[in-house]
């Protein structure tokens, strides 16, 4: 048995007979290629908390005097950006054999735009620099689109069922080992004062996590289209009107509209933690609540979250992520209560580790709800249906994304604390919705 064998045996629990279904020419290079797909996820997921558009972005937008009202674009683009265009570059990738280069193409498109944000940061200021950054972001977002189509297959290729969701939860544990040093160099050398050169270096950091990302990725054995995957139905009418196209699976297929609907009302957990930023900042939050502090929390939530939700994904993936949506309204509801109760939080200490407790609950809930639905949606399909489910599934969520976020925000002009109510209302629907998907991990 190779080192490699041994270093996946000892961090999963293997499923021989599922991997005993893969294609032949992969079956010796399981172990090969989970590593490297853990690898490239954890560098990937660590260049993600160097460009967070929660956190270090919107630090940087005040650094560069960015005007405010720039920085509410940040998230919108960073998230439905990546997910709209998805059907519609779905017909290209499907021509494309091998999937891998799709994922490679897309590490480089996202370590080009941040190495662009660099430099912005480092040169230039004010609305100039705020414009420049967002398109940057733009375009970022394009490459996570190729990143995200493609993965899901190259994982459903190379990785049998019941070692998925642990692949995903190791490679989100060690991107929280990475978040934790990130955090703790930002307050050590930064604390709340942290200058756009500074931000710029991290920037450029984080670009070289992509380009190792597809260098990684270039290793990964895949398998050579299947005769499924030859008999797809993506012909080329289905090229010429995505929405039609989209509309019809989402009619026609019951379970996979199932999931569309729960996934869309389970926002609560990745949409609430800038809310409750910025509800800390309100009540007077201190030190521990700069920069430094939160993307620490991220990365604890991230260390403990990746290995306990992987496994729990690969048993039940709709529990997971019905659970994590669950927890995280009840913990919106219990600050809306604490806030709501006069002279139970002000400016002192209690408030401040009450604000950052739930942040880090929060994240840490979504670990588990972004881990449970990528398991979910790799298992409930094969060949390029797989390819179509995650890019439809995407492109629909993208659009609620937009429509979701709208009312949040809208809601947040009146007060905070009304957008953490609708948030933990619709993600309270999306718990008894999810109760009904169909059960897909278990082999």
């Amino acid at each position: 048995m190779s080192k490699i064998e041994k270093l996946y045996s000892s961090l999963m629990k293997r499923n021989h007979e599922g991997e005993a279904q893969l294609a032949s020419e992969v079956r010796p290079h399981v172990a090969s290629n989970g590593m490297r797909i853990v690898s490239a996820n954890a560098l990937q997921s660590s260049g993600d908390q160097m460009v967070n558009a929660s956190t270090v972005l919107p630090w940087l937008f005040a650094a560069l005097g960015v005007p405010a009202a720039l920085t509410g674009l940040l998230v919108p683009i960073r998230e439905a950006g990546s997910m709209l265009p998805q059907a519609f570059i779905t017909p290209l990738v499907l021509r494309i054999r091998y999937r891998k280069w799709v994922f490679i193409a897309g590490a480089l498109i996202q370590a080009s735009a941040v190495g662009a944000m660099a430099l912005i940061a480092a040169l230039a200021e004010g609305l100039t620099a705020g414009i420049s950054i967002l398109v940057a972001l733009l375009v970022f977002s394009l490459g996570r689109c190729f990143s995200s189509i493609s993965s899901k297959d190259v994982q459903g290729r190379t990785v049998p069922k019941g070692e998925r969701g642990q692949l995903n939860g190791l490679a989100t544990t060690a991107a929280g080992f990475v978040a934790i040093t990130l955090g703790l160099g930002i307050r050590v050398f930064g604390g709340q004062e942290l200058s756009n050169v500074q931000l710029a270096w991290f920037l450029a950091i984080g670009a070289a996590l992509w380009v190792g990302v597809s260098l990684v990725y270039i290793g990964i054995r895949e398998p050579r289209q299947t005769a499924q995957d030859n008999t797809s139905d993506h012909d080329a009418d289905e090229t010429t009107n995505t929405f039609v196209q989209m509309y019809r699976l989402l009619r026609d297929d019951k379970p996979f509209r199932h999931f569309v609907t729960v996934r869309s009302l389970l926002l609560v957990s990745s949409l609430s933690p800038p809310f409750m930023v910025t509800l800390s900042i309100q009540y007077g939050a201190d030190s521990l609540a700069g920069l430094g502090g939160f993307v620490m929390a991220s990365g604890i939530a991230a260390l403990i979250g990746g290995r306990l939700f992987g496994r729990m994904a690969d048993r039940s993936s709709k529990q997971l992520m019905s659970i994590g949506a669950g927890v995280a309204s009840t913990i919106l509801l219990l600050v809306v209560i604490a806030a709501a109760i006069p002279d139970v939080l002000g400016d002192n200490w209690f408030t401040n580790l009450m604000f950052i407790a739930a942040y880090f609950l929060l994240t840490l809930l979504h670990t588990g709800v972004r881990v449970g639905r990528k398991t979910y949606v790799v298992d409930m399909a094969e060949g390029d249906q797989r390819t179509t489910y995650v890019a439809v599934s995407n492109t629909a969520l993208g659009i609620v994304l937009l429509v979701v976020g709208g009312i949040s925000s809208l809601l947040a002009t009146f007060h905070v604390l009304l957008t953490l109510i609708f948030l933990a209302v619709i993600g309270l629907v999306g718990v008894f919705a999810g109760s009904g998907l169909p059960e897909v991990s278990k082999t």
